[in-house]
């Protein structure tokens, strides 16, 4: 045995904490370096870019961060931008939620969760190599939950197949979408980069902005203000709500509409749009309906991963709503490949003589440069005599 053999270093943690059971709610209260507590099966990438994005010192879920359905990014994402992420196990995650609310004080030390000398619970720590660990688990399972996929999406179009082949309901809109481009955004994984990419489209085209829930916040951060928000008001701010976009809430077909409270307590006025599916699919449906030109589509969910992300087990609605809308609907990513800013030339000709007159001047106030053009001037004058 080495003497002078490291023992490995003590894995401790400690700092405020914030809870809530809802990670979209939590987001909205952490304070740079808090320890965020959270109760997140098969955290997702959107949630973790935002947990990124509040620069918390650590993660603490009191679910499975991989629970091994399929292999969820959200984890991965977390580790490699730095941020420890434990798993907790502890025998009452609710009344741990409550109690850490706000900014209660937690001790990790080793696999042993703290508050206030009070042991809660054990931790597991996820390092990169652990997480991968559980993601290449969860591939065994994918072909299963793909079929389970499948089976509830054919069962729930048949089941809501009658909405989307029946006429609509009726929406008198102040927006108007006739003939134009529409762009919908939603906060999906790529938002930004995709906004990034077609802000030139979007300067230019000029098409009518749609915010779906937090995709408006999306909006607003880009520097661009939303004509229209769409969702059941539950991941969208305050701020977004009355920045003087026209409001639809998305409510249930029997008529039941949990957001339009949140509407009425701002004191702003709404739409309702009773229908199936993700509010993403009725923002489509809208501008589709009120006769969009184009539909342009930033973070939506178009693939089983990304539907399982956002807690929906089939994707019946979008189907439907697509296989409705044609070939009207397009992806932001194909956008940005497509479109490129013309050139204005006589913008480019002015900037071109502007930059010309102060260069004249200046050689013109050059004695040298001065006696240069002077003989040249001379020589032609001799030559054309």
């Amino acid at each position: 045995m080495k003497l002078n053999a490291r023992r490995p270093a003590l894995r401790q943690l400690e700092g405020p904490a914030r809870a809530d059971r809802r990670t979209k709610w939590l987001v909205k209260r952490l304070q740079q370096g808090d320890i965020a507590v959270l109760h997140h099966v098969d955290l997702d990438e959107v949630a973790a870019d935002a947990l990124i994005k509040a620069r918390v010192r650590a993660v603490i879920n009191t679910a499975p961060s991989v629970s091994g359905r399929y292999p969820n990014l959200g984890p991965l994402k977390l580790v490699r931008a730095g941020v420890p992420l434990l798993d907790a196990s502890v025998s009452d995650p609710s009344g741990m939620l409550t109690r850490l609310a706000d900014g209660g004080r937690v001790l990790v030390q080793e696999d042993q969760l703290f508050c206030a000398d009070e042991l809660l619970g054990t931790v597991t720590w996820l390092d990169e190599e652990a997480v991968l660990a559980l993601m290449a688990r969860s591939m065994k399972n994918l072909r299963g939950e793909l079929e389970l996929f499948v089976e509830n999406t054919l069962t729930y179009a048949n089941q809501e197949k009658s909405f989307f082949l029946s006429e609509l309901p009726g929406v008198a809109l102040k927006t108007a979408m006739q003939n134009r481009h529409v762009l919908v955004v939603v906060r999906g994984p790529t938002y930004r980069d995709d906004l990034r990419a077609i802000a030139s489209y979007i300067q230019d085209v000029r098409p009518v902005l749609v915010g779906v829930d937090g995709g408006a916040d999306a909006l607003l951060e880009a520097g661009f203000q939303p004509a229209l928000i769409v969702g059941d008001m539950d991941s969208v701010s305050d701020e977004a709500l009355a920045c003087g976009a026209e409001l639809i809430v998305h409510a249930y077909p029997d008529g039941r509409a949990p957001g339009l409270a949140r509407v009425e307590e701002l004191r702003l006025k709404a739409h309702l749009y009773p229908a199936p599916g993700t509010s993403e699919d009725v923002a489509m449906l809208l501008a589709h309906e009120h006769g969009a030109e184009l539909i342009v589509a930033v973070g939506t969910h178009s693939n089983m991963i990304d539907f399982l992300e956002k807690g929906r087990r089939g994707m019946a609605s979008t189907v439907l709503t697509r296989m409705r809308i044609g070939n009207k609907l397009v992806d932001a990513k194909g956008v940005s490949l497509l479109y490129g800013r013309s050139v204005d030339w006589r913008a480019a000709l002015v900037v071109a003589g502007a930059a010309l007159v102060p260069m004249a001047v200046l050689l013109w106030l050059n004695t040298s440069t001065r006696a240069f053009f002077h003989q040249v001037l001379l020589n032609v004058k001799l030559l054309w005599s």
